[in-house]
Parts: structure tokens; C-alpha cells; sequence
């Protein structure tokens, strides 16, 4: 990791200057002491969600400087006892609850508390206790469980109804270890998450663990019993990439609205959808052209498409059933984000309803981008002269893990006028074991048998 000098950050003592300003600390604590004064919240409810309840779009439009502002937010709540979601409005401004809404059709995403539960509930469970002990397994404290929303798998489905997660299991052989190397294959766990119970334990059949190890950090490379996988050890063939501006940045930072070149913006941020930008415009013709009045990710759909018993039910809606926002990484310097960098700082809730600050979530900076436009002229007597105008972009992004993988959201705005947004895959693979011999139906091998006892020529995957 390189250190670079940054150009600022910090809004954690940022006033709310504008309808659209995400929720501060402050904010999130005072909606949970509104709520608990209210008598409403009872000791089996879990608060899942605060996001901020945007005005209409002619109340922001209509908005000037200096003009009080209406702050109301949407909280999403688990009834565990009565298995039920509700959703209601609060308002910060005169202290009240405006609306409360008691759902049985709907489920709100997981959260961390809930996975941990189930995952001790799976621990607990002798089922499960029973399966690993048929595979040889014994040890529980080198099993690891990782968590998969439920999907729609089938009419039982529906029967068990509640608030389902499915669990899979792996084997963990050290702190440092990839344990999504050695997958427990066959075993599928569904547990209740209203009532804390595993429902269903499913068994198809006994598959080899792989044995060898699939280790990425640069300390695993490094040790003599990888070699055999990076035979040249971590790449040492480049030299150091240094980015500066001596005079500083050329955007302008007030509260969370942005301006650079002809472009200007807002910086938002919600649970669900993390990274959002608001009121985005152009300077066109001596005027503001507005482009985009709210922009973000609507959702991200993964379908495995894998049709064998253990992975057909893999169907995630990473957005809405997980929450970007709330796996957003804070970012680091010289690793995440390179050069003259802007952060802004986020704010989600725990469970009781208390802030939780995800410190520098949305990096911000400026990248040189080539060449923006160019002209050589001949001249009469041989010579030439020529015109040249390099081009920069703006980026605004941010990073969430989710399982296995790493999502970057990265919004460029250009120069000419252009916009545009990447979604960038990392991470690591979480891969499936077959029976020695055989074949995948779906998918492809990304090691054969022989090369779980021997290591294959190269595995090396670098950030």
C-alpha cells in the first residue's frame, strides 16, 4: 500500500444544508429516540433500516438557500414476534411519527446480527452436527458457514413460510486460509431468522473437501508451501505510480454539492443503493442544463443459472436483499483510491437503531484521461504547429463487499459533456466440489482433481 496526501475529508460535522443531504449521526440517533419515545418499538423488534424520505422533486426544485428544510425519514422494522415488516415515516422536524405501516407480504434485507444468529443456531443444531460427522468432520471450530438469501426454491418454500436464509458450509485451516477453497458440497441449511430455528437441513450426497489451498494474500504467497502456485512470488516488475497536484484540486466541495468544470452535482448516500447522485447539471449556453435529477444503482440481480441440487436456488438480488449501501467499505488511501482525494463520510444504523459511521465511503478525485483533442498543421516551409487540449474526468465511487465479492460503482464525468458509470467485479471466486472423475453440467472446472493433491501452475489474482 502507498500513502498519498489527500485533499480533504471528513463531514461528520456537516449541518444539513439541503433537502437532499444524506442523514447525519445526529439524525439517525435522534429518529430512534423519537421511535422508543413513541412506545411503539417492543423488545422483539430489530430495526433494519433508516434512510432519508427525499421530498418531491418540485419541493426540491423549488428549494433556496437559507429556506428551512422538512427532514423525514424511512425506517424499515422487524417484528420477530408477530413476523411481521413495518414500514414508517418519521419526522425529524416536528419530532413525530407520520405514518406506520405493519406488512406480512414483504421482507426487509438481512442484516449481520440476523446471519450470525443463524449461523450460531446452525453451530447449535445436530442435524447439522450429524452431516458434517457423516463427511468425517468433527472439528466445528474449523467450519465456517457463509450466508445466501433463500430465493424461491420450491412450494415448501412457501409452506415454511417466515423470513428464510439459506447457509453453506466451508473449511477454514487457519486465519490467513481462503476457506472458499474447500467447499463442504451437498449441504444446504435453511434457517428461520423470526425464530432463530433451522427448519431444513438438505443432504446430496458425500463430495471430497479439497485439500488444497487457494490462499491469496501476499503473506500465503510469500510462505514456501505456495511456491509451487507463484513460483516468481508477488509481482516485484513495477515501479511506483506517484500523482500529485501541486495546486491543488480543480473541484469545489460545499457541504455535499459539487462543482467541476462545467459540471455540477449533488453526493448521496442510502442503505440500499449506497453511492447516489442527485440534481446533476451542465453550464450550457450561459444556463444550468439539467441531466440527470436522481442518479444510482436500481438493483443487482445475480442469477447462477447452476441446475445440480446445491446451487440451484442461487438467485440474489444483491441491492435490495443485502443493502450496497450498508456493506460499503471505507476507503483507503493509496489501496482503494489513488492521488488529490475528497471522502465522504456515511452514516447507516446498528440494530438498535444507533449510528454506525462508515468513514470515507464515496472517494472522490480527478484522473488525467488522455487525449481530448488535437490538431497538426503543415506549414509552406516545412514546419509544423500543432494544438493540443489533454483531457481529465471526475470520479465519484464507491466499494461494497457482498460474500465473496467486491462491487466498485464508479460514476465519470467527462469534459465534452459526457457522463458515464462502470461497475467493477473483484473479489474472489466461491467455488463448488464435484466427485473425482466427473464433469460439471454447469459451469467449468477451475481445477481437476488431480490438481487438489497437486498445485496447478498458476492461481495468482492481485488487487
Amino acid at each position: 500500500m502507498t500513502s498519498h496526501a489527500h485533499y480533504e475529508t471528513n463531514t461528520l460535522q456537516q449541518v444539513t444544508q439541503h433537502p437532499l443531504d444524506p442523514l447525519t449521526e445526529e439524525e439517525v440517533n435522534q429518529t430512534t429516540q423519537i421511535l422508543n419515545a413513541s412506545g411503539r418499538i417492543t423488545p422483539r423488534m430489530r430495526i433494519m433500516a433508516y434512510s432519508l424520505h427525499e421530498p418531491s422533486k418540485e419541493d426540491v426544485l423549488a428549494y433556496q438557500p437559507g429556506q428551512p428544510v422538512q427532514r423525514e425519514v424511512f425506517v424499515v422494522i422487524r417484528d420477530h414476534e408477530r413476523q411481521l415488516t413495518i414500514e414508517s415515516l418519521v419526522s425529524l422536524s416536528d419530532a413525530t411519527i407520520r405514518s406506520w405501516h405493519e406488512r406480512g407480504d414483504v421482507q426487509p434485507a438481512l442484516t449481520y446480527p440476523e446471519v450470525f444468529s443463524a449461523m450460531q443456531a446452525t453451530f447449535d443444531d445436530a442435524g447439522f452436527q450429524a452431516v458434517l460427522a457423516k463427511r468425517g468432520i468433527t472439528d466445528l471450530a474449523s467450519v465456517v458457514l457463509f450466508p445466501w438469501t433463500a430465493g424461491n426454491w420450491d412450494p415448501e418454500d412457501a409452506a415454511e413460510q417466515g423470513r428464510l436464509i439459506r447457509l453453506q458450509a466451508t473449511i477454514s485451516k487457519g486465519p490467513e486460509d481462503n476457506y472458499y477453497a474447500h467447499p463442504i458440497e451437498g449441504v444446504i441449511i435453511t434457517v428461520e431468522l423470526d425464530s432463530m430455528k433451522v427448519v431444513k437441513i438438505e443432504d446430496h450426497g458425500v463430495v471430497p473437501v479439497p485439500e488444497r489451498a487457494g490462499n491469496y494474500t501476499t503473506s500465503s504467497i510469500a510462505k514456501s508451501d505456495n511456491v509451487p502456485y507463484f513460483p516468481e512470488g508477488t509481482r516485484k516488475d513495477l515501479k511506483p505510480i506517484s500523482i500529485t497536484q501541486p495546486n491543488g484540486v480543480s473541484f469545489q466541495v460545499t457541504g455535499h454539492e459539487v462543482s467541476w468544470q462545467k459540471w455540477r452535482f449533488r453526493v448521496g448516500f442510502t442503505p440500499r443503493e449506497g453511492l447516489v447522485l442527485h440534481l446533476v447539471e451542465y453550464f450550457d449556453q450561459g444556463g444550468w442544463r439539467p441531466i440527470l435529477y436522481r442518479a444510482a444503482l436500481s438493483e443487482m440481480y445475480v442469477p447462477y443459472g447452476d441446475a445440480s441440487p446445491t446451487h440451484n436456488f442461487k438467485n440474489v438480488f444483491d441491492a435490495g436483499e443485502v443493502g450496497i449501501g450498508v456493506l460499503a467499505n471505507s476507503l483507503e488511501l493509496g489501496c482503494d483510491c489513488l492521488g488529490e482525494i475528497y471522502y465522504f463520510d456515511a452514516f447507516v444504523n446498528d440494530p438498535q437503531g444507533q449510528s454506525a459511521a462508515i468513514k470515507n465511503a464515496i472517494c472522490m478525485h480527478e484522473e488525467d484521461y488522455s487525449l481530448l483533442w488535437k490538431h497538426l498543421e503543415y506549414n509552406e516551409d516545412g514546419s509544423t504547429r500543432v494544438e493540443v487540449r489533454r483531457s481529465r474526468r471526475l470520479v465519484i465511487s464507491s466499494i461494497s463487499t457482498v460474500g465473496n465479492y467486491e462491487y466498485g460503482f464508479y460514476w465519470y464525468l467527462y469534459q465534452d459533456g459526457s457522463l458515464q458509470y462502470e461497475i467493477k467485479l473483484a473479489g474472489i471466486i466461491a467455488p463448488a466440489a464435484i466427485t473425482p472423475g466427473e464433469l460439471p453440467t454447469s459451469g467449468s472446472l477451475v481445477a481437476s482433481w488431480p490438481l487438489w493433491t497437486e498445485p496447478p501452475a498458476l492461481l495468482q489474482c492481485q488487487t
